[in-house]
């Protein structure tokens, strides 16, 4: 038997409106039936809070559902706190207390941190600091089989808790909020994050706790800002839900991801912190799977012949697939313009003058289609473009569009390093992917697009030159200018009148002039002049 939901309200920033707060608390009960509990953040107290207050604390009044507050988030306040580990405020009032767990009967995990960030240690009573946030998620993690907590409960909005979501009007999430609450989010992976102080109401649209095609699936988590009691914009300041307890749960009901789901906005802080950890010792580096010699010294070549398998009698080479009609890019095809198209080529129109297109010689349609030699060669090409292109301040990112395309192309932009950073330039793809309904997921790091897509699937597939990778199965409709748009918008290169290439096409002696002038540049990269 399925256990009860528990019926949850929660509230943005009191300020000492009691008789507002609970009497709209009234209402909906006698509207709507009974609440379990009342959960409130950011100012519980206020300026002015005194005289609605003493009604409470002397027990004249009473609050209709229990209620549980966060502390104090400046030094006014501090004193209607008298224990910093929590206490009974008033008869259906609790003060949960500076941080901690909240269990209750039910099984309801409720995580809270009261206060505001400091950079000071010991912080100042109304704040939390870095040691403050780093015991809470000791004390939570250690614990078995620790999946996450149902509730978090915090003051402040998590920093940059908009990248990849809805817009939150006229908040900046990129300005706005607390790393530290951004870090304890990632952790603790709350179902339901409640924070208010903005004076607004924001609900994120919910999202992933894991990473796709790399992590098993997790539950989602979801985000809510809260905005003041009473105030006269009317922005909501209450919030209903139901929850049944994450411990209650049939694992795969609380796994389901809904379809407006978006990647971790916490990602980015995340990997950055993991980056300021100790490296592996050689003995210590997990196991990784290697589909090509990418590192001479870790993984092994896939092999190209029968002898690694067994069979003494070599395979024989594999001869490239003939196109089924005319192919612009094929060097056998009467229709190519030898001038632009070699092995690695100018792109026609490019984004940039020194966009270029790395091409298999023989006719194939993608990536996945390509034999072990052909693989090898276009790696060494992928090589000695990042250092032509770092040699010259920028970083390259490729991206290829299997769909309604003959021959396989692989597009290498490249993009000034003082002007974004390769995270920017991910994230740009992900938020514009979902702003069109693309879901465009991150393939493991040393893994290969052939373990994620079978010949002759349609796919979208982008790579930076830090090795990461997204990968879009295309099952529908698909814009063709995709990747073009996302490098040329605003957020990127600014050049958004180029994102169509029949834009931009150059006159014929202008196309040779700039193949001449890479052809030269890129020289002394070319590792085929020096074998």
């Amino acid at each position: 038997m399925a256990a009860a939901p528990l019926r949850v309200l929660a509230c943005g920033d009191v300020e000492g409106r009691l008789e507002a707060l609970f009497g709209r608390v009234r209402a909906i009960q006698g509207k709507s039936g009974r609440f379990d509990m009342l959960l409130c953040v950011g100012n519980f107290f206020g300026s002015t809070s005194e005289t609605e207050w003493a009604e409470y604390r002397t027990g004249a009044k009473k609050a209709p559902i229990p209620t549980y507050v966060l502390g104090a988030n400046d030094q006014e306040t501090v004193s209607y706190f008298p224990d910093v580990s929590g206490c009974e405020l008033a008869e259906n009032i609790t003060y949960l207390g500076r941080r901690g767990l909240y269990s209750g009967t039910s099984g309801l995990q409720i995580a809270y941190l009261s206060g505001t960030e400091s950079q000071d240690e010991p912080a100042p009573a109304y704040s939390f600091s870095a040691k403050d946030v780093a015991e809470l998620k000791t004390s939570l993690l250690s614990t078995p089989d620790f999946k996450g907590v149902d509730i978090l409960l915090t003051s402040p909005w998590p920093r940059d808790v908009g990248t990849f979501a809805n817009s939150a009007g006229e908040i900046d999430t990129k300005k706005c909020g607390s790393k530290l609450v951004s870090d304890l989010a990632a952790s603790l992976k709350p179902r339901y994050h409640f924070a208010a102080l903005e004076k607004a109401y924001y609900e994120r649209l919910p999202y992933r706790n894991h990473t796709v095609l790399q992590e098993t699936p997790q539950h989602v988590s979801r985000f809510i800002a809260l905005a003041d009691v009473g105030n006269t914009s009317k922005k909501k300041y209450l919030y209903a839900f139901s929850i049944v307890p994450m411990s209650l749960m049939d694992p795969a009901e609380l796994v389901k991801q809904p379809q407006d789901v978006t990647e971790n906005p916490y990602r980015k802080s995340r990997k950055e912190a993991q980056k300021t950890k100790a490296p592996l010792c050689a003995e210590e580096e997990p196991a990784c799977q290697f589909f090509f010699d990418l590192n001479k010294h870790q993984g092994k070549k896939r092999p190209s012949d029968g002898k690694e398998r067994g069979n003494s009698q070599p395979k024989q080479a594999k001869k490239p697939p003939q196109p089924m009609g005319p192919c612009w890019f094929c060097l056998a095809s009467p229709e190519v313009e030898k001038h632009l198209v070699c092995y690695l080529a100018l792109a026609k129109g490019g984004l940039l003058p020194d966009h270029v297109l790395i091409l298999p010689i023989g006719h194939y349609q993608s990536v996945v289609d390509l034999s072990s030699e052909v693989v090898e060669e276009v790696t060494k090409y992928k090589s000695a473009l990042k250092e032509f292109f770092r040699s010259k301040g920028k970083r390259y990112v490729l991206f290829e569009r299997n769909y309604r395309s003959q021959h396989l192309q692989l597009q290498v932009i490249p993009v000034p390093l003082d002007h974004c950073t390769s995270e920017d330039i991910k994230e740009s793809f992900i938020a514009q992917a979902q702003e069109q309904q693309i879901e465009l997921l991150e393939i493991p790091e040393h893994s290969d697009i052939t373990q994620v897509a079978q010949p002759g699937t349609p796919y979208f597939y982008v790579e930076l030159d830090t090795g990461e990778k997204l990968f879009h199965r295309i099952r529908g409709r698909f814009p063709l200018h995709f990747g073009r748009e996302v490098l040329a918008s605003e957020a990127l290169l600014a050049l958004p009148q180029r994102a169509d290439w029949r834009r931009c096409a150059a006159e014929r002696a202008e196309e040779a002039a700039q193949a001449r002038a890479f052809r030269r540049d890129f020289q002394p990269f070319d590792f085929a002049l020096r074998a």
